[in-house]
């Protein structure tokens, strides 16, 4: 700065002069510590832009910071959830690891006892066959037992008939006897050429009374025979007149009178025809015995076809069951007759014979005025059967 001129007439003391060159210079002095200060407010003023600028960076900063630690707070949720996720997952895989090992375990139990259980089974499967063949054998036993008991019952039938048929045996014998006796005399008395005719008449006669009796033996024998288990289709009535052709001499002595009612077309079934003549000896005995003391001795043997069944009714009018034996009538060994008159077979071979052939027997019983028995068998129905 320049130093101020003064007019030439001013004369300037010293002092002043010194004053007027301190004040200079704390002018000069000013005016630099003013540019200094110019420039440190500048340089400030640049700082403070520089600081704004920082400052609107670091809230820029900021608000990606917050949006990062927001995004950071996601994340760290969405590991949490995985992690818990990851947790249940470890737990639930470690439980089924635990699981497997219990099944791997329980199955090589269960291999175990599998292999128990098969020796097991082929113990018992050895054992079964044996059992198997034990009452195959026992059954085949039994099947004996049953036929000789049936075959013992027959016979028994056979003895009580034993009279009977003697007695109608010997009324063809006697026959026969008189026809060839008259033919004898006719030829001693020389009638042989004279009386040609009747000659041939009385032997026809005592061939009639043989036949007759040759049909009774023949009955009796075939009655008597083991009967085949074999069933066959049979006409059912033959069997009920055989029945009571063998018992008709008994009947008659006894003046039993004897109803029979079969329908007008043949009743057939499939079955033993000497089996069922049993039953109808069987029913018929017990019946002609039960009228021993009756006045009015009928007896009746009547068939009705129902459906698929045939029905037969064997009633009589004796004295009947007392109601508290009628549960047993059919169990074996049971009988109503006295010591010695009966062997306590007939009904139970008779109830065994009905089941072989499919049938039910049944009793309806009237105290004091007579029994019947009903007797339901199935009807033959097939085609082109042959009856023997």
């Amino acid at each position: 700065m320049n130093a101020i001129d003064l007019p030439d007439a001013v004369v300037i003391s010293t002092d002043e002069m010194e004053r007027f060159q301190r004040l200079e210079y704390e002018h000069t002095s000013l005016l630099e510590q003013r540019q200094a200060l110019e420039l440190r407010i500048h340089k400030s003023e640049e700082r403070r832009r520089a600081f704004i600028h920082i400052l609107h960076d670091m809230s820029e900063l900021n608000k990606k910071l917050c949006d990062q630690r927001k995004a950071m707070i996601h994340i760290l949720a969405d590991y949490e959830q995985d992690r818990r996720s990851l947790a249940q997952q470890t737990e639930r895989l470690d439980n089924s690891r635990r699981a497997l090992v219990h099944i791997l375990q329980d199955s090589h139990d269960s291999n175990l006892r599998l292999e128990k259980s098969r020796k097991a089974m082929i113990h018992i499967m050895s054992d079964l066959k044996e059992t198997t063949e034990e009452v195959k054998r026992q059954e085949r036993e039994l099947l004996e037992k049953q036929e000789q008991l049936v075959q013992a019952g027959k016979l028994a039938t056979l003895g009580e008939l034993t009279t009977g048929v003697a007695h109608e045996l010997n009324n063809p014998l006697n026959s026969i006897g008189l026809f060839v006796g008259n033919t004898i005399d006719m030829i001693r008395l020389g009638m042989a050429e004279t009386e040609t005719q009747q000659l041939l008449q009385e032997l026809d006669n005592a061939m009639q009374q043989v036949h007759k009796a040759t049909s009774i033996i023949s009955h009796l024998r075939t009655f008597g025979r083991v009967a085949s288990a074999r069933h066959e289709p049979m006409i059912l009535e033959p069997v009920v007149r055989g029945a009571l052709m063998l018992l008709q001499e008994q009947l008659r002595l006894r003046q039993i009178e004897v109803h029979v009612d079969f329908p007008s077309e043949e009743v057939k079934v499939l079955g033993s025809s000497i089996q069922l003549e049993q039953v109808f000896i069987n029913l018929l005995t017990n019946a002609r015995d039960a009228m021993a003391s009756s006045r009015d001795k009928r007896m009746t043997i009547s068939c009705a076809m129902q459906k698929s069944m045939v029905e037969l009714h064997v009633s009589d009018t004796g004295t009947g069951i007392l109601p508290e034996l009628e549960k047993r009538i059919f169990d074996p060994f049971f009988t109503t007759k006295e010591v010695g008159l009966g062997t306590g077979l007939g009904l139970s071979i008779t109830y065994g014979i009905i089941q072989d052939h499919r049938g039910t027997i049944e009793l309806k019983n009237h105290p004091g005025e007579g029994a019947v028995f009903i007797i339901r068998l199935p009807i033959l129905e097939q085609k082109g059967d042959t009856v023997p």
